[in-house]
């Protein structure tokens, strides 16, 4: 399967998924009632955090099912090792039931504080949500194994059918048949199991045959302990850089301060919906030609790789940074909202798009099995960086802390690549820097700050709404315009579609 369509398909796919999560809410409320609709919050919030426990399995397994393309694994080497790791899962996920079935009436009176919702009712939600949980978890084995083996139009296919069905249907279920939130989490967990046979089916019917049955193997553990540890102790520093500011200004500054904040960094964050469609299509291709010593291919494929992840990522964070009030306004409608959460905005919107622009020589370090460059930076960012928000907020409020997270993302774009570009592809980090970098922010900046200068500042919904359109238009044509191999792309595909119009 072709890098090409593998992204297009996770673009497309991610992008439904993430639309049905959302696109449902409001309806949701409606149906339930918000008391009853914040369990549903906490099964989105708890089915985000276990994602930790993880352990740093399904990258590897990821990494595992790309170098089996590139001849590194045998069929039963591979089928041994995605059996190990079947039984870890359903052994964790057990576990996982069984803890929140002891800890639910705990969860219902102690940490739950429900006013129109009984006791009893809020405890077997949690019970029922504990299996769909763990349904869950286990469905990330099979989807890491199918994303490595590139079978990810599928994949995606699948996936945005299924996501139609969990959430859509849902919804028909609490309206039309059965109006409880208890319908709810039975469906999502007939929907969790619907999905989990469906993926086990195509993961074993794409993998090649064995001549004997798949066993647990302790040997095919060892070997990918390394690799999984490491990624492991990255996901859990991650977690911290990511949420020391959050923690922080909850502790020292007002709630509504808070709540800006928040604000800020969920349309921020919003820009990461851009970039891990773009990870999951290249990273088993990175580790594939890393396997076949293929260095001249996957200089190529990493070049223009992060060429087209700058003309994803860099117009919609640039106009995140320059045109955040119109934005803001645009959505919420709120003309003092818009004003006190901009700068907030701003700043958050430039330190994800540098985290972004990051993300590729990340993907390249896991494809060589190299976690202990991102663990000593991440451990020396935790040391610094907290100590600076605890110092900044009190100073400086919420901003202080988003300029810390800006200052963090702009080291690991200057410091942490001239350490990677040392020991991998050494030739490849000015074209990097150049190319896909520097030019591309200059085109982008410099046209927003023209834009920015112009353009009148919008004091209705309908003035920002246009403002912001025209903005994200010039911000893309300066954009792709920077980039060579993107600008060339796009003019062989538009002169194509032309000719075939004109025939």
């Amino acid at each position: 399967m072709s890098l090409q369509k593998n992204v297009i398909a996770n673009y497309l796919g991610q992008g439904w998924t993430a639309l049905m999560g959302i696109a449902f809410v409001p309806l949701y409320i409606h149906a339930l009632g918000e008391e009853t609709f914040g369990l549903i919050g906490v099964f989105i919030v708890l089915q985000a955090l276990i994602t930790l426990l993880d352990l740093g399995l399904t990258p590897t397994l990821n990494r595992e099912m790309a170098r089996l393309r590139a001849g590194a694994h045998t069929a039963e080497s591979i089928r041994d090792l995605l059996r190990s790791l079947e039984l870890i899962y359903v052994a964790l996920a057990v576990v996982m039931i069984a803890v929140i079935w002891l800890g639910s009436s705990w969860l219902a009176n102690g940490w739950l504080r429900a006013e129109y919702i009984s006791p009893a009712l809020v405890i077997l939600s949690i019970k029922i949500m504990a299996f769909v949980l763990a349904t869950r978890w286990c469905e990330q084995v099979y989807r890491g194994a199918l994303q490595g083996m590139q079978d990810q139009v599928w994949l995606n296919g699948v996936q945005a059918v299924l996501a139609t069905l969990r959430w859509g249907g849902a919804y028909v279920v609490v309206t039309y048949i059965w109006p409880s939130i208890i319908a709810f989490f039975v469906w999502q967990g007939c929907i969790s199991v619907l999905t989990a046979i469906i993926l086990v089916y195509r993961t074993y019917r794409i993998l090649p045959a064995s001549a004997r049955m798949a066993r647990f193997s302790v040997p095919a553990l060892r070997e990918i302990y390394g690799f999984a540890s490491g990624m492991f102790l990255v996901a859990l520093l991650s977690l911290l850089l990511t949420q020391a500011d959050k923690l922080v200004i909850s502790k020292l500054l007002p709630l509504t301060q808070l709540g800006y904040y928040m604000l800020a960094a969920t349309v921020a964050s919003g820009l990461l919906q851009l970039i891990t469609p773009m990870n999951t299509a290249v990273y088993p291709k990175f580790t594939e030609q890393v396997a076949r010593n293929d260095l001249d291919g996957l200089a190529l494929t990493y070049q223009h790789s992060c060429e087209w992840m700058s003309a994803i990522i860099i117009p919609p964070a640039l106009l995140l940074t320059f045109f955040a009030a119109p934005v803001l306004l645009a959505w919420t409608g709120d003309i003092q909202l818009a004003q006190s959460v901009s700068a907030l905005l701003a700043l958050l919107s430039l330190g994800t798009l540098f985290n972004g622009l990051m993300n590729l020589p990340y993907m390249l370090q896991l494809a060589y099995g190299w976690t202990s460059l991102t663990i000593k930076v991440n451990i020396v960012a935790v040391v610094l960086i907290v100590p600076t928000i605890i110092w900044a907020v009190p100073r400086y409020g919420a901003v202080g802390a988003a300029c810390a997270w800006l200052a963090l993302n702009a080291a690991y774009l200057v410091l942490t690549a001239q350490l990677m570009y040392r020991r991998i592809l050494p030739a490849a980090k000015w074209p990097w820097y150049r190319k896909a970098i520097v030019a591309p922010l200059l085109a982008g900046s410099l046209t927003g700050a023209a834009l920015l200068a112009v353009l009148p500042v919008p004091s209705s919904r309908i003035a920002a709404a246009f403002t912001v359109l025209l903005a994200g238009l010039c911000l893309t044509v300066a954009v792709v315009c920077a980039l060579p191999n993107v600008r060339v792309r796009l003019m062989l595909v538009l002169s194509a579609t032309f000719r075939f119009r004109t025939r």
